[in-house]
């Protein structure tokens, strides 16, 4: 059976993601002695350390959680190969996708980049957006019951002289908005009046927005200095919802993109569905968020999840 991978993205941390993968599986392990040895002190303490004992308020950071999911997910994926003595190739992989920061996952999934590289990549992103988050001061809110029409209605009354924007379309009736804070509140009154329900996030700063754009001006430079390989599956684009283009340039475009751009994962996994209609999903730890929006997304279309060993789960 061919297999399509779903690789998870910021706020699926939580401590000690990663750790019964690490001890059931050496190659678990390796991947986290790598990152260790890659990313030394750099975050203040081992990056398995604050994966496996926290603090919780050190591994919410956006400097911190992004080279920590990444790294989690794709040990999973390491620690389960292993665990079913299977090669990348024998388990026919025909897709990959990823949410936000899971799509460096998804890519690196499908040879667009080595492990170490992918690493560099999203430690420097996730350094970033902290820095532009910092610099504003913004936020996002998840709007219940709405759809694209109904989120730019409500970004449209509230924004004002401010930036506010659509930014994640996770699952039907679920979306998320972005932008300065002042206009997150009057968006919260807003949503209230067209008959939705809008939650504040506890997020650093407004992501996939025009507010990331110096975030996206140093990933750029980055990813200019990254060797970008052939895919060797589908792998989908946040930003456009289709495959990414087999032209390294075009992926790198579109990882920039992705920064201060709206997330459209319900497309994303709806695109997939529709053409790979006989494959099982998978989502790698952490967290099951993903199994849950494909409930919404495509209801009769099952996701495996691999949260943790299947001797323990």
């Amino acid at each position: 059976m061919s297999n399509i991978i779903l690789c998870p993205g910021q706020g699926a941390q939580v401590v000690s993601m990663g750790k019964l993968w690490c001890e059931s599986s050496e190659a678990a392990r390796a991947i986290f002695e790598q990152a260790d040895e890659f990313l030394g002190d750099s975050l203040g303490a081992p990056l398995s350390t604050l994966c496996y004992e926290g603090p919780e308020e050190t591994l919410n950071r956006t400097d911190v959680s992004q080279p920590a999911i990444y790294t989690a997910s794709i040990a999973c994926f390491a620690g389960w190969l292993d665990s079913e003595n299977l090669t990348p190739k024998e388990l026919d992989i025909v897709a990959t996708a990823g949410l936000s920061l899971g799509e460096y996952t998804a890519l690196h999934l499908a040879d667009a980049f080595s492990f170490v590289d992918g690493l560099k990549l999203v430690a420097l992103r996730g350094k970033a957006m902290q820095e532009a988050a910092q610099a504003v001061d913004s936020s996002m809110v998840a709007l219940i019951g709405a759809d694209e029409e109904k989120a730019n209605a409500v970004c449209d009354k509230a924004r004002g002289d401010d930036i506010l924007v659509t930014a994640n379309f996770n699952a039907p009736g679920q979306v998320v908005i972005s932008g300065s804070s002042a206009a997150c509140d009057r968006a919260q009154e807003a949503a209230s009046e067209l008959g939705l329900r809008a939650t504040r996030l506890s997020v650093a700063g407004a992501f996939h927005s025009p507010l990331m754009a110096s975030a996206a001006d140093q990933l750029a430079e980055a990813l200019a200095a990254t060797k970008i390989n052939p895919l060797n599956c589908t792998v989908m684009s946040n930003v456009t919802a289709l495959p990414h283009n087999t032209q390294a340039d075009e992926i790198r475009q579109r990882l920039v993109d992705q920064l201060t751009s709206p997330v459209r994962w319900a497309a994303c996994c709806e695109y997939l569905v529709q053409h790979h209609d006989s494959a099982q999903f998978h989502e790698l730890a952490p967290g099951k968020t993903l199994g849950g929006m494909m409930r919404r997304i495509s209801k009769g279309t099952k996701v495996q999840n691999h949260i943790e060993p299947a001797a323990v789960s």
